[in-house]
């Protein structure tokens, strides 16, 4: 893509010791640098090729460079966490920080969101559904780096009796964003098999969604369940007004022959998350709770919805131990309490058995804003990518990026 780009800066990984090859041309401090290398940290710098510096930066020599990293973890701490190797177009920048080396891509906003709509999903997906998720993406990421969307980042309410947390996108200090699911999906070029998502991209170059003169912080996940939440029930108290909960009527499919299409490989591995069930002991979910909070709740004995939010997610969710009892949420706080990894949703119903507990769930994700599988039938039927959008933000406009003061 040879037009003008913004750039931004998305963290990859942080490790002590990075393995990473480059093709097509680079140079570091003027030297060219080709082929396999490793980097590892050594009095406090970065040991790479001969140099030793605290900052590293390798510089692509045109559009036909990139760059590999060896073991890049994805799905960190969901269910479907693994290790693959990517690969990345633009500059690749080693930073020795206490944590160690972070290992940061340079690169132009439009080539970002091209490899993001290819790794959130299918790069074969219809054409109009890549080319809203370009727009929400595009809208979600200037909203977070430009402030104009941004929420408060991390809450937290805590008591004897109730613990009431949320964990939202925050200022990342070395870079933008990260390139895993705790902002967007970003896997490089690894992902980006055809050219569908390179034409969604140029088709939509610079659009955005707007509410009242400002980008809309325009979040979505991967299945509403068939009702999508609003904003409050997930993150801080503010509803956002283009962020609105309605019932969903393209999510309700289980349509294998649509979902093989728009489904990355490793999400087509999770098959129930439209309607799903998860059975424990008592046994079983005390330990679980246990180990997930560090508190002891002794055996426990029943699980209570306090609040919900209009999709059915719970907002607040009493435990009740035999030896401790308490009150928690927000929705991400429920799953990662209740789960190992996590639960698909907060969406569930919970069913008290003589041998422990049934929760019958329904969608993946906090549920607010554009439902992906939703938004993939609505193309997979024909609508049009603005048809979607503002299906999913309504009283939203889609506006170019530079009629904005952002």
């Amino acid at each position: 893509m040879d037009k003008p780009q913004r750039h931004i800066s998305v963290g990859i990984l942080t490790a002590d010791k990075v393995e990473f090859s480059l093709e097509g041309g680079y140079s570091c401090d003027g030297e060219a640098a080709q082929g396999g290398m490793t980097a590892v940290m050594e009095d406090g710098q970065v040991a790479c090729g001969g140099r030793k510096a605290p900052r590293m930066v390798f510089e692509a020599a045109g559009k036909d460079s990139f760059f590999t990293l060896k073991d890049v973890t994805i799905g960190v701490d969901f269910h479907w966490q693994r290790r693959e190797n990517q690969s990345f177009k633009g500059n690749l920048i080693l930073l020795a920080e206490k944590e160690g080396i972070i290992v940061i891509n340079d690169i132009g906003i439009e080539d970002y969101l091209t490899c993001v709509i290819s790794s959130e999903m299918s790069a074969e997906a219809p054409l109009e559904f890549l080319k809203a998720h370009a727009v929400i993406s595009r809208s979600w990421l200037l909203a977070q780096i430009t402030g104009t969307g941004k929420a408060s980042g991390e809450g937290k309410i805590e008591t004897p009796k109730e613990l009431i947390t949320w964990q939202d996108h925050d200022d990342h200090e070395f870079f933008d964003v990260c390139a895993d699911d705790h902002c967007q999906r970003y896997q490089g070029i690894t992902k980006v098999s055809t050219a569908t998502a390179r034409e969604a991209i140029e088709a939509t170059w610079g659009e955005i969604l707007a509410y009242d003169g400002q980008v809309c912080d325009a979040r979505f996940s991967k299945c509403c369940g068939g009702k999508t939440e609003i904003f409050s029930t997930c993150w801080e108290d503010e509803d956002k007004p283009y962020l609105k909960s309605f019932r969903d009527k393209f999510c309700e499919t289980e349509d294998a022959s649509i979902l093989t299409n728009v489904l990355p490989n490793f999400d087509q591995e999770t098959k129930d998350f439209y309607r799903w069930k998860v059975e424990y002991t008592f046994a079983e979910l005390s330990k679980i709770v246990r180990e997930r909070t560090g508190l002891n709740y002794g055996k426990i004995v029943d699980l209570r919805p306090i609040e919900r939010g209009p999709s059915g997610r719970i907002k607040k969710l009493k435990i009740v131990g035999s030896r401790k009892s308490r009150i928690i949420g927000k929705e991400l706080e429920i799953r990662r309490t209740l789960s190992r990894s996590h639960l698909y949703s907060s969406a569930f119903e919970v069913e008290k058995t003589p041998e422990g507990f049934i929760l019958h769930g329904k969608g993946w994700g906090h549920g607010v804003g554009m439902c992906q599988i939703g938004a993939a039938v609505m193309g997979h039927l024909g609508y049009t990518y603005k048809d979607i959008l503002l299906y999913y933000y309504r009283d939203a406009e889609i506006v170019k990026e530079d009629s904005l003061s952002i």
